[in-house]
């Protein structure tokens, strides 16, 4: 089934299409695949990307929006994204950034078409474990601007993930999220205050 990408808001789009018809912009991202490729750059699937701040103990998340990521691409390949941030003004142009991240959501992309259900994918971030995730959203019709992971949702931890969490093994979030609720509680040490 095939993915059912949102639609980022215009002025985030803006934001993006006028950092890369900028020559400066462009040139002090050093981002050396947007420098050395030739024609022109465009920005496509667009998704909203989420922060994990905390997990309840009954399981429940706190989410928030912080950005929308475009992969920019040239000809046949992607070989960029750019990020644009919401700021007291609306949306704007963040930063354009290439990496092991770029080309582990194109392949989770890619692995999400195969699957026999449609989805709203996002991406979901958590901060604490150094962790990105391609968040597969059950509901193609909600706002992919709010909402929480819902037990049936699927994540799917990007390269490079976190040690002992496999790359691009789909898991439902009922799986996943105790795995890493473990891992983001802090641990006490033997002799340590409590």
């Amino acid at each position: 089934m095939p993915l059912r990408v949102s639609q980022a808001p215009a002025p985030a789009l803006r934001s993006v299409l006028t950092a890369l018809s900028s020559p400066t912009a462009v040139r002090e991202a050093r981002t050396p695949a947007l420098l050395g490729t030739q024609g022109p750059a465009t920005p496509e699937l667009p998704l909203p990307v989420h922060v994990l701040d905390r997990v309840a103990a009954d399981g429940t998340t706190a989410t928030r929006l912080t950005g929308w990521r475009f992969h920019i691409r040239r000809a046949d390949l992607v070989v960029a994204a750019a990020e644009t941030r919401l700021t007291a003004d609306g949306w704007a142009f963040s930063h354009f950034f290439e990496g092991p991240y770029v080309t582990s959501t194109e392949r989770a992309l890619r692995q999400a078409e195969a699957l026999p259900q449609p989805y709203q994918p996002r991406l979901l971030s958590v901060p604490e474990l150094y962790m990105l995730t391609l968040w597969l959203h059950g509901d193609c019709a909600a706002d992919p601007a709010a909402g929480h992971p819902a037990a049936t949702d699927l994540l799917v931890p990007l390269a490079p993930a976190p040690p002992g969490i496999a790359a691009h093994l789909p898991h439902r979030v009922a799986e996943l999220l105790p795995v890493l609720t473990h891992r983001m509680k802090p641990t006490r040490l033997l002799g340590s205050p409590a």
